[in-house]
């Protein structure tokens, strides 16, 4: 089979790989029919994480079954699918909670180096009955992709950010999971969401969707518009040093940070006097993404919840290169990127 891999010098290439086998009796092997790039796999190029050897990439697919274990019940050969990004056992009192992230045996998230990646032309999934998930119908390729995990991930981002009705959020980073985070901001009762981004044509896509555009920092913008008292929620979707510091001069005494951006391995100089003395409450939030679905397709099947626009590219899975090329450049036409093997 064909698969995407990046090599410890950040080289992105298609290489030929051995076809996956079926990974045990609760296992199955998926084709995949599309897949996506995700901001987080921009940190293997951009060096955060050290890599021995090159790592077959992507964590997010919608495919065909096309074979299971004798222990699978929940789909069969021919089933159309969505994977969840993140693995667990599906088995322990962790995963009961639908929430891989709790797995006792610890989560796993495909092409992070242990799982195969899911920007290939075949993927072994373990666990089929917990990671995998018919499409519902009436969702389409886009949604189905982002429910593995970009929707979820802002979706959880919103919910752990206590955000009251008619309160005030800032959510900084206009990439996928910011898009998705502003939906779901405004879906759980947010009057006003800024969504902050250095790059404007990405603050006036969320613009389209109802927030507020602004240029960073956020608080420049979030103190002024509240008479110096800060958002009652911020939402950091990109998870560096500079927005973190940013997401906490922007939050009001006594309001939430959801952080869902993924930080690399640097540990991070948190301000912990200033968020005694301001009772700030503080969350890091790995999508509990199978947990998500039983409240994000009934709203999307309804259209409650639209993330139309969120997608602005489709590319073969030859152009991988190409992909990762436009996604690096994080350009006003380039939000995400949908490979088709």
């Amino acid at each position: 089979m064909r698969a995407v891999v990046v090599d410890p010098d950040g080289t992105v290439r298609v290489e030929d790989r051995a076809d996956p086998v079926l990974p045990g009796p609760d296992g199955a092997v998926v084709e995949v029919t599309a897949t996506a790039i995700c901001g987080s796999d921009l940190h293997f190029l951009e060096g955060h994480y050290p890599m021995a050897e090159p790592v077959s990439v992507g964590h997010e697919a919608v495919g065909i079954v096309r074979e299971i274990g004798a222990d699978v019940r929940g789909v069969a050969v021919g089933d159309r699918v969505l994977v969840s990004s993140v693995a667990g056992c599906g088995r322990c009192a962790g995963c009961a909670t639908s929430d891989p992230v709790r797995c006792v045996s610890g989560p796993q998230i495909f092409g992070s180096g242990v799982l195969g990646g899911a920007q290939a032309e075949l993927m072994a999934v373990p666990a089929a009955d917990f990671q995998l998930l018919r499409v519902p119908d009436g969702i389409d390729t886009e949604a189905a992709l982002l429910l593995t995990d970009n929707l979820a991930t802002g979706w959880a981002a919103a919910k752990r950010a206590d955000i009251p009705v008619g309160g005030t959020v800032a959510v900084i980073g206009a990439g996928s999971v910011g898009q998705c985070a502003v939906r779901s901001a405004l879906f759980l009762g947010a009057a006003t969401v800024f969504v902050v981004d250095p790059v404007e044509s990405r603050r006036e896509r969320a613009a389209l969707a109802g927030a507020t555009a602004a240029p960073p920092p956020a608080a420049a913008t979030v103190m002024e518009a509240t008479n110096g008292l800060g958002a009652d929620a911020v939402i950091d979707a990109v998870g560096t040093d500079t927005t973190l510091d940013d997401a906490i001069a922007s939050v009001r005494v006594g309001g939430t940070v959801s952080v869902v951006g993924v930080h690399d391995l640097q540990p991070y100089p948190f301000p912990a006097l200033m968020g005694l003395l301001r009772s700030l409450t503080v969350r890091w939030t790995t999508a509990p993404v199978q947990q998500t679905w039983p409240e994000l397709i009934p709203l999307l099947r309804a259209g409650r919840l639209d993330v139309s626009g969120v997608f602005t590219a489709t590319l073969p899975l030859a152009d991988a290169a190409d992909g990762y090329a436009a996604a690096m450049s994080r350009s006003a036409g380039h939000i995400k990127i949908q490979l088709t093997p």
